[in-house]
């Protein structure tokens, strides 16, 4: 084991001394030396319920036998800096947290780390560092937020985006907005639909890195706390085994996660994120894997947002054991898959029933799905060599031609959604907000829930090189690539140009003739960068297109 280096020789004397003021004793130098990346924070609800947590994981890994050593790690709250310039930082944050924690385990040569997350970018970028490393590893989710409740509705965070467009087409009182809002974040815990929190975390569930049955849990119940001790437990265990992640995160375990996606109906997120994740893994993985998968997975969760329950209905119901047990029997899932506890997916899934109990709808049998195709869909054609990612299931016109509306930013669109500017059969054009233009690849969810809110969910289609948030839901494409900074043709639409969406054909095309098209690239001038300094530069400097996970390490591990 790596902290051998600290155990063993004369020369190691000042270490151990260090070690010593920090709590070690002398029967101490001989355990592994276990790395807790605590995420906790105030600044948003879905991290401040993971210090107790962290407090849990400590006690549990002494007790098994190993040194823990506590580290921070940051997060930035989505849904605090969605639609504001902060935005632009989320992206970013995945990186700074991959980049944090490897530096702490690889420099103080730590024999595992247990990771704790809870917002949207805490879960990626945790195991884009687990996989780089590749030291014993567990997961641990912070555990989702329970729903809200008013007027008899449950409640999530996308409610108040939501009840702002209701507003702005005068369809809700200042009276009703202010209820909405003091009543849809009751608590400690993660966005309660199936966004991207809950998507990521149930993904790694699926992927072997996580305890069975703990992406779903509350985090506010002490089964979260329990779970999270026996996740301590199976890491030591790990360590002991020299169980390594790239054991686990193998081509099965990704195929795994993307069936789970389709099946729970989950974030286009995960799209970019696994990606990256696979990318820091050294297995090989592209848009086309996600399509390959779709057609042969379908939804079986009714979860929102496009659906009607939160993520702790889908916990009481089953949650992911329950799916993947279903997917297992119809051939879509590999169960010789390993798992952190090193136990296979089949293993652990033996006692789960068949099919799911009666007296629920959220989880559906394979042969009566939501839909029989998953829901995120690789679209290509001229507007998007590269591809592009968009949700399909539950769109009432699948397929649509029509004006573009062309905005340079998300705030742009927005000001023109809320002052009553689009009408139904406009294509919305958000660009030069992909990961370098933005830069950081700023969520829509904004400029999506005005338009849902004004009633122009199933008449208008957007179009963006940026992301959407895990609570989008209606024909939004997203991902587009390449991206308006870096000539795409999403760069050259022009204000009333002819849009097509079609997603039975999965197709995105500017209708405009190809010779006025390369007429308009010659025209076409390179933005000047909007940053210069500071980290928003460095990383508009770095980043790499979406298609490949926006990562920032693309050509460094001989890829």
């Amino acid at each position: 084991m790596r902290s051998d280096t600290i155990k063993q020789g004369v020369e190691r004397t000042p270490n151990r001394a260090m070690l010593r003021a920090v709590g070690f004793g002398d029967n101490d130098f001989a355990k592994p030396i276990v790395g807790i990346a605590n995420s906790h924070s105030t600044i948003t609800p879905c991290n401040m319920g993971i210090q107790p947590l962290a407090e849990r994981a400590e006690q549990a890994l002494r007790q098994a036998g190993v040194m823990p050593q506590v580290f921070g790690t940051i997060t930035v709250s989505d849904g605090i800096s969605m639609g504001t310039e902060g935005m632009k930082y989320s992206l970013v944050s995945r990186e700074v947290i991959a980049d944090s924690i490897e530096t702490v385990c690889n420099g103080q040569s730590l024999d595992g780390v247990l990771a704790i997350g809870g917002c949207d970018k805490n879960m990626p970028g945790a195991m884009i560092a687990i996989a780089r490393m590749n030291i014993p590893a567990v997961f641990v989710y912070g555990g989702t937020i329970k729903p809200g409740h008013y007027n008899g509705k449950d409640l999530t965070v996308l409610s108040a985006f939501e009840a702002v467009g209701q507003h702005s087409a005068k369809k809700m009182s200042d009276a009703e907005l202010l209820e909405v809002e003091r009543h849809s974040c009751p608590g400690a815990g993660s966005c309660g639909g199936m966004y991207t929190a809950n998507t990521m975390s149930s993904l790694f569930e699926a992927m072997g890195m996580s305890v069975m049955h703990s992406s779903t849990m509350a985090a506010e119940d002490e089964e979260k706390a329990q779970s999270t001790a026996q996740s301590a437990q199976v890491l030591a265990n790990a360590i002991r085994n020299q169980l390594l992640p790239t054991q686990i995160l193998t081509r099965k375990a990704f195929e795994n996660a993307i069936a789970v996606l389709m099946a729970v109906g989950g974030s286009t997120n995960a799209v970019l994120h696994l990606l990256a994740i696979a990318h820091a893994a050294n297995v090989p993985l592209t848009l086309d894997d996600f399509e390959a998968v779709r057609k042969r997975v379908p939804v079986l969760c009714d979860l929102k947002p496009s659906g009607k329950y939160v993520t702790t209905d889908f916990h009481n119901a089953g949650g992911v054991p329950q799916v993947m047990k279903i997917l297992l029997n119809n051939g879509a899932l590999h169960g010789d898959a390993r798992t952190i506890t090193g136990q296979t997916i089949s293993e652990l899934l033996s006692n789960v029933p068949d099919q799911p109990r009666t007296g629920q709808d959220v989880i559906h049998p394979w042969n009566k799905p939501l839909y029989p195709k998953g829901h995120l869909a690789i679209l290509r054609g001229n507007l998007a060599s590269e591809g592009a990612v968009a949700k399909i299931t539950g769109v009432k016109k699948p397929v649509m031609t029509g004006p573009a509306r062309v905005f340079d930013s998300e705030e742009a669109s927005l000001q023109a959604i809320l002052a009553g500017k689009i009408k139904a059969g406009d294509v919305i054009v958000i660009r030069y907000e992909g990961p370098k233009g933005g830069p950081g690849m700023r969520e829509m969810l904004a400029p999506t829930s005005a338009i849902i809110g004004a009633g122009l969910g199933d008449s208008v289609g957007l179009i963006s090189d940026g992301r959407f948030s895990g609570g989008t839901y209606g024909m939004v494409v997203g991902h587009v690539a390449p991206e308006a900074a870096v000539g795409g043709t999403i760069a050259l639409v022009e204000e009333g140009d002819e849009i097509t969406i079609d997603a039975e054909k999965l197709l995105l095309r500017l209708n405009v003739p190809e010779e006025k098209l390369a007429e308009r690239h010659r025209k076409w001038q390179s933005p000047r960068p909007r940053y210069t300094a500071g980290v928003l530069a460095k990383y508009a400097k770095l980043v790499s297109s979406s298609s490949f996970g926006a990562v920032t390490d693309l050509h460094t591990n001989g890829t």
